[in-house]
C-alpha cells in the first residue's frame, strides 16, 4: 500500500471538514428558513417558470417542494394553505372562474409574465385563416380540435368556442404532451390538424404556426401570467414572498428554458438552475425584492 504524505492527508482531511461545514451551513440555513411549496401544472411554460423559482429560492436558503396538479387542484391548494404559492395564474380570462371562485381566500402578487395568447393554433402551411372557417375542413382535420388536459381553462374556453361557432368538430382532451406530439406527427406528415395553443410555447419556436382569427374574441385579448400566494405567507415567510413578489420575466427568457427543457433527457430542475447560474444579474433583482 502507498501511503499519502502526512501534509497532503491533513489538507484532504482539512478539505473533507470544509466542504462538509458547508454543507451543513446550507442544510441548516435551509432547515431555518423553512420549506416553500409550489403548486404547478404541466404546461411547458409553468414547467420552466417554476423549476426557476424553485432555483431561486433555493439560492437564498429555502427548501422548496413542487407538486404538479390539475389548474383547478392547484387553486385550490393555495386557496387552502396546502400550498404556498403558484406562479401559473393565467389572468384575465383563462383562470377566471377559478379567480373568481376562490380570489378572496389567496394574495395576488400581480403579473410575472405580459405578453401570453391563447386560441386554436394550425401549421402556416394549412389553408384555413379564421376558427368560422374550420367546418368547411372538418374532414381534413379528421373531425377534432386536439386539446390538452380536461378541465384547464383554455379547454373551458374552446369549449365555448365549439358552442359559439357551431363547430362540427369534437374536442379532444389529453395533455400538453399528447398535444404536441399530435402536432409533430402531422407537421411530418403534412396533414392539417388543429390544436389549443398558447404563448409563449415552444412550439413556436420548433415550427412554423398560425393562430386563427377568433372574431368572435372568445378568447379575449393579451393575457398576464400572475403570482398567487397563500395568505399568510408574508407573515409566516417574509423574505421568500418578497421574491415571489419580485419575480418577473419576459417571454423571451421564458422561452429560452423551455427550449432548453425539449433537448433528449432533459432535466427541467437541471436547466433551471443553469439558467439562473446564468442570468445572475436578473436572478439577483428578484432576490432583492
Amino acid at each position: 500500500m502507498i501511503k499519502q504524505p502526512l501534509s497532503r492527508t491533513i489538507r484532504f482531511a482539512s478539505l473533507a471538514m470544509i466542504v462538509g461545514a458547508g454543507i451543513a451551513a446550507g442544510t441548516a440555513q435551509a432547515q431555518e428558513k423553512g420549506s416553500v411549496h409550489l403548486a404547478y401544472v404541466e404546461w411547458s411554460s409553468e414547467v420552466a417558470s417554476t423549476n426557476v423559482v424553485r432555483a431561486v429560492l433555493e439560492q437564498a436558503g429555502y427548501e422548496v417542494e413542487l407538486t404538479s396538479l390539475s389548474a383547478a387542484a392547484m387553486w385550490q391548494a393555495v386557496a387552502s394553505g396546502d400550498a404556498d404559492a403558484m406562479v401559473a395564474a393565467w389572468l384575465p380570462t383563462t383562470h377566471a372562474d377559478y379567480m373568481e371562485r376562490v380570489g378572496d381566500e389567496v394574495d395576488n402578487l400581480g403579473a410575472n409574465l405580459d405578453g401570453t395568447k391563447l386560441g386554436l393554433v394550425v401549421p402556416e402551411y394549412t389553408d384555413v385563416a379564421s376558427i368560422g372557417e374550420l367546418n368547411d375542413k372538418a374532414e381534413a382535420f379528421n373531425g377534432e380540435i386536439i386539446g390538452i388536459d380536461p378541465g384547464a381553462g383554455l379547454m373551458v374556453l374552446t369549449e365555448e368556442v365549439v358552442d359559439t361557432y357551431v363547430l362540427e368538430l369534437n374536442l379532444r382532451s389529453g395533455s400538453g404532451a399528447t398535444m404536441t406530439a399530435a402536432l409533430s406527427s402531422a407537421i411530418n406528415n403534412e396533414q392539417d390538424i388543429v390544436v389549443t395553443g398558447w404563448t409563449p410555447h415552444w412550439m413556436f419556436a420548433r415550427w412554423d404556426l398560425k393562430y386563427l382569427e377568433d372574431p368572435e374574441n372568445v378568447y379575449g385579448g393579451a393575457e398576464q401570467i400572475h403570482t398567487i400566494a397563500r395568505q399568510g405567507l408574508e407573515e409566516d415567510m417574509s423574505e421568500a414572498y418578497a421574491i415571489l413578489d419580485a419575480f418577473q420575466w419576459t417571454p423571451e427568457q421564458m422561452g429560452e428554458v423551455m427550449l432548453m427543457n425539449q433537448e433528449d433527457d432533459a432535466d427541467p430542475y437541471e436547466n433551471a438552475k443553469q439558467w439562473v447560474e446564468d442570468n445572475q444579474d436578473v436572478v439577483e433583482d428578484w432576490l432583492n425584492g
